[in-house]
Parts: C-alpha cells; sequence; structure tokens
C-alpha cells in the first residue's frame, strides 16, 4: 500500500466515527479491494503493515473502544475481531498467489529439455576377459552347471593337501605359490587356482554337485606373451554316481561346440595331475584344422574324496580347468596376452 492510499483508508475512519460497526465494515472492504489490487509480493507486505500494524485503522478502532458505550463493545470487539481475520485470510491467499507464481516462473527457468540430442555419446562395455567369464558362464549354464565361489587368500589345506598334495610333494613345484606374511610360516596364500573352491563345495554340499568355479588366481610369475603373475581361470567338477570318464570327455565336447560351434571337436592326451586320476589335456580342433590345448583335466582322485569326507566307493566324479585369458586369446587370435592389462583403450575399444 503506498502512502496515500494509507491515508485514503485512515480518513476514512475519520469520516465514519459516528458508527464504529460501518466504519469496520468500510475498513474490510476497502482492505480487501487493496489487496486483490497489488501487484508485488514487496507491495504486499506494505499493505499488510498497513492494514494489521500498529497504526492501522483496525488497531485504531480497537483503540477507541474505551469510549464505546458499554452496550456496544461486544459486538464492535466480535466485529473487530471477523475483520482482523477476514484481512489476514485474503493477505495470506494472496501471498501463496505470489508464491506460486514464482515457483512456476521458476520451473519455467529450469526445465530442461528431454528430447535434446546428444552429441558423441560414449558408451562403455564390459573388458574382454569379463565377456568371456559370462560367456563361459552361460555356455555351462546351459550344460546344467551352477557357479560357484570362493575365497582368493587360502588355507594351504585347501590350495595343496586337500588336492593331494601334502607337505613336501613334488607336484607343488608346478606353481609359484604367492604366501602371505600371517600365521604360521607358508600356511596362508593367494590362491593358486580355482580348485579349492571344488573342496569347499564338496565338504559342504551333498553330491551330487555339478559346478564351474570362474575367478582369479595368482602365481609368482613374470608377465610375457603366455603368463601373467594374476589371471583368470574356470573350473569345472562333478560328482554324482556312476559318474565315467567318457562324461568326462562327453562334457569338453559339449561345451566346446556350444562354445565355439558345431565344427570343433576335441581329443583328450594323457597327462598327470595329483588331483586327477587318470588325467589328460584336452585339445580343440582350430578353422585351418590345426589342434590347439585349451586345458586339463582328469576324473577326481580317491584321496581328494576322502579328503572331503566323501566315499570313493559311492562316490565319482571328474574335474577340469583352463585359463579364460588363454581362451580370449584364441577366440580372438591374439598372440600376447598382456594386452589385456595395458589398459589401452585402441585395444579394448575393439571388443
Amino acid at each position: 500500500m503506498s502512502s496515500e492510499e494509507g491515508r485514503i483508508v485512515r480518513e476514512n475512519v475519520q469520516m465514519t466515527d459516528t458508527d464504529p460497526l460501518s466504519t469496520t465494515a468500510t475498513i474490510v472492504a476497502d482492505g480487501l479491494a487493496l489487496i486483490s489490487s497489488v501487484g508485488t509480493l514487496d507491495a504486499l507486505r506494505a499493505t499488510d503493515h498497513d492494514l494489521l500494524g500498529k497504526t492501522a485503522p483496525l488497531s485504531q478502532l480497537k483503540a477507541s473502544m474505551r469510549d464505546v458505550a458499554p452496550d456496544q463493545r461486544k459486538a464492535l470487539g466480535q466485529a473487530l475481531n471477523d475483520a482482523r481475520r477476514e484481512l489476514e485470510t485474503a493477505i495470506a491467499e494472496r501471498q501463496a498467489h505470489f508464491e506460486a507464481a514464482a515457483r512456476r516462473e521458476q520451473l519455467a527457468a529450469e526445465q530442461l529439455d528431454l528430447s535434446e540430442m546428444i552429441v558423441d555419446r560414449t558408451v562403455g562395455h564390459h573388458h574382454l576377459i569379463t565377456q568371456t567369464r559370462e560367456r563361459l558362464e552361460d555356455a555351462f549354464i546351459g550344460l546344467g552347471f551352477t557357479i560357484a565361489e570362493g575365497p582368493e587368500v587360502e588355507t594351504d589345506w585347501y590350495n595343496f593337501e586337500a588336492l593331494n598334495m601334502p607337505a613336501g610333494h613334488p607336484a607343488r613345484s608346478m606353481w609359484d605359490t604367492l604366501y602371505l606374511d600371517a600365521g604360521e610360516p607358508e600356511t596362508i596364500l593367494l590362491r593358486t587356482h580355482t580348485s579349492p573352491v571344488q573342496v569347499r563345495t564338496m565338504m559342504r554340499q551333498e553330491p551330487p554337485i555339478y559346478i564351474v568355479a570362474p575367478g582369479r588366481t595368482f602365481r609368482s610369475d613374470t608377465a610375457d606373451a603366455t603368463h601373467l603373475p594374476v589371471f583368470h581361470q574356470i573350473e569345472g567338477l562333478v560328482i554324482d554316481k556312476g559318474i565315467t570318464f567318457a562324461d568326462l570327455a562327453g562334457t569338453i565336447e559339449a561345451f566346446v561346440k556350444v562354445l565355439y560351434g558345431e565344427d570343433r571337436t576335441t581329443r583328450l592326451r594323457p597327462s598327470f595331475f595329483p588331483f586327477t586320476e587318470p588325467s589328460a589335456e584336452f585339445d580343440m580342433t582350430t578353422p585351418s584344422g590345426d589342434w590347439v590345448e585349451l586345458g586339463g583335466c582328469g576324473m577326481v582322485h580317491p584321496n581328494v574324496l576322502r579328503h572331503c569326507n566323501l566315499d570313493p566307493e559311492e562316490w565319482s566324479g571328474f574335474a577340469f580347468g583352463f585359463g579364460i585369458e588363454r581362451m580370449a586369446a584364441q577366440r580372438h587370435g591374439l598372440d600376447d596376452i598382456r594386452e589385456f592389462v595395458t589398459n589401452d583403450i585402441r585395444f579394448l575399444s575393439q571388443f
């Protein structure tokens, strides 16, 4: 309210002082008209002060009630209270109107155009090793296997002794083991293969067992075209009644055809592993007709079954394993697995 508008309201009080009730009605009517006419929130705050402040007309009428006849005071007091509430309500509604308009204006200014085209958007993807691992997992799940996992920090018992390699066994030299400075010397280590997952599964789960165990493994190797100190393996284990070497050969043939195509075939060559007997290496044909080695396999050794509280007279099984880096390299024609860990975006973006 301007000073001139405030003066007019106060003059109205003086002009109608012969009838306080009429004066009150006039103040309310003029005040409501004034409230509806203000155009800004700041002007509304000034109007609030002029209509309801200490020097406002209603306040002057309230102060003059001592001069009103006693029989009229109750009616005038009620009228003044009603007038004040009516003006306060009108001011609050007008304030809400201004605040809502301000919010709408702010939202309009901050509105996002969701239809705007995003140019040169770069979308990432899984690393080639992760892609290969997931492809292998899908293939084995399709063959009826489940995925099993275990700790990367292992004990000597799970990594060696339970797998028919007691302390001092010459086969331990096949693995360049990384021992941790924890507990007794050479008892805690970074697993050299995912075979401990097989042991843990056999000890906690009743047969039949059909699992594959993918994961990272660690060896004290110098990185070169075919070796890495940290690499990935996937191993399979089947424990059931009446399992034979023919089941092993058939499983390897099946997963190779699922992964590489029906035109591929496999063969088994005699080999040695302390945790399987008999043991073999398995190879696969290439498109050119050559043979390429994939991994090792064999029938689970009776001593391994006994370590896991399984009776070898009742249960039999087979195990197999191979490197995921080797599998990826063969699938994509790579001759140096160090490319997987150099983080060269030019290389990784090809897959």
